[in-house]
């Protein structure tokens, strides 16, 4: 797991090469505020060996953030994940990894027949009961979550993430009510704790497309308030004191998915000096909380010239599209880290050197929405 001296150690060989603001709070130390995304790419040995040695460049050139899932790839994403970790010459203290449960995986391939696998593979042992799924693909039951983290943990060979992210949790919206997610997610919540207490995993989160963008009361909508007052109380319930590990939501966020700050769909958090709802990024602020941005540079779509809206691109520091809107997303107030998958190694050189630029501030991230 990762360690506050280990993070600051990784932080001093490679600070001064970047700009003020790209090592920022995260757990017990501090990450890269540019992340590698694991998410594209076929499931093919050629693209494993690719993403390994793209992921084996981010991390001897500053990046030390990592973002996985069970499911991404057929679950070789986590694998090449664990071999680069493994094979780069920085220590796994240095390096916050995080991965996510909700979909059923496969297994290094997609199946002839997905529905016989979930048959056979997830309901037939009683991983999942049928009542568990959505969408014939999602769960976050706590046997499904236990079972989900111990194969993480196996095809990382690690001993412990730093994250783990509870993923898409508004899938289950699709067959049950919200204060039926709600009810999932606490007692999922109460899982991860005692998994941590355990040691294996440092905090979690949820990983969202949806859920806290899209305006209150919508189908797909989460209230980023009660998922917190779950984990509250499945702290509560878990350990002696009041402590919890709910630390980090995932979402998207780029220069055209920009509604975790444009829309005001959260209620405003204790003591805030708000009259009314928030965005979701003020929100997570208040709270304590780290977001990292998915889909940063929209998935590719905003690498190319003329992609960013004129008037935005020129604001932005970076010497190409791809740059600018990877600061366009860390500039957003209250952003952590934002993640960029790639495999090409000439795009990791790119990510990285976006880092050498300062983000927008505050007031400056302000005035392109005015």
């Amino acid at each position: 797991m990762a360690t506050r001296e280990a993070l600051w150690g990784y932080r001093n060989r490679f600070g001064d090469a970047f700009g003020r603001t790209y090592f920022r709070r995260f757990g017990p130390g501090v990450a890269s505020s540019v992340g590698i995304g694991t998410y594209l790419g076929e499931a093919t040995p050629a693209v494993d060996d690719a993403s390994r040695e793209a992921i084996g460049l981010a991390l001897r050139s500053g990046v030390n953030h990592v973002d996985t899932a069970a499911n991404y790839r057929c679950g070789r994403a986590e694998r090449v994940v664990g071999e680069a970790l493994r094979d780069a010459p920085v220590d796994r203290e240095s390096v916050v990894v995080a991965t996510k449960g909700g979909f059923l995986p496969f297994d290094g391939e997609r199946p002839a027949d997905p529905s016989a696998y979930v048959r056979e593979r997830f309901v037939d042992p009683g991983i999942v009961a049928p009542d568990d799924l959505a969408n014939g693909a999602h769960a976050m039951t706590p046997e499904f979550l236990e079972w989900s983290l111990d194969r993480s943990l196996d095809r990382l060979e690690l001993e412990s993430v730093d994250c783990y992210y509870v993923h898409n949790p508004e899938t289950q919206l699709a067959v049950r009510s919200r204060e039926d997610v709600y009810d999932l997610l606490e007692v999922a919540f109460e899982t991860l704790e005692r998994r941590r207490a355990a040691g294996d995993i440092g905090a979690y989160g949820v990983a969202t497309w949806d859920a806290f963008r899209v305006p209150e009361g919508d189908d797909a909508s989460l209230s980023l308030a009660e998922v917190l007052s779950r984990a509250e109380r499945a702290g509560e319930a878990v350990g002696p004191d009041d402590d919890h590990g709910f630390a980090a939501i995932q979402l998207p966020f780029n220069v055209a998915m920009a509604d975790a700050f444009t829309r005001r769909n959260q209620p405003a958090p204790p003591d805030s000096d708000a009259d009314g709802p928030v965005s979701t990024l003020t929100f997570a602020h208040e709270a304590g909380l780290s977001v990292v941005t998915s889909a940063s540079i929209g998935q590719g779509d905003l690498a190319v010239e003329g992609a960013i809206p004129a008037d935005v691109d020129a604001t932005l520091a970076g010497e190409t599209p791809a740059q600018r809107a990877l600061n366009f997303a860390r500039s957003a107030p209250g952003v952590t880290s934002s993640l960029v998958g790639t495999a090409d190694l000439d795009h990791v050189r790119e990510n990285v050197a976006a880092g050498t630029f300062d983000p927008l501030g505050a007031s400056a991230f302000d005035a392109v929405f005015e």
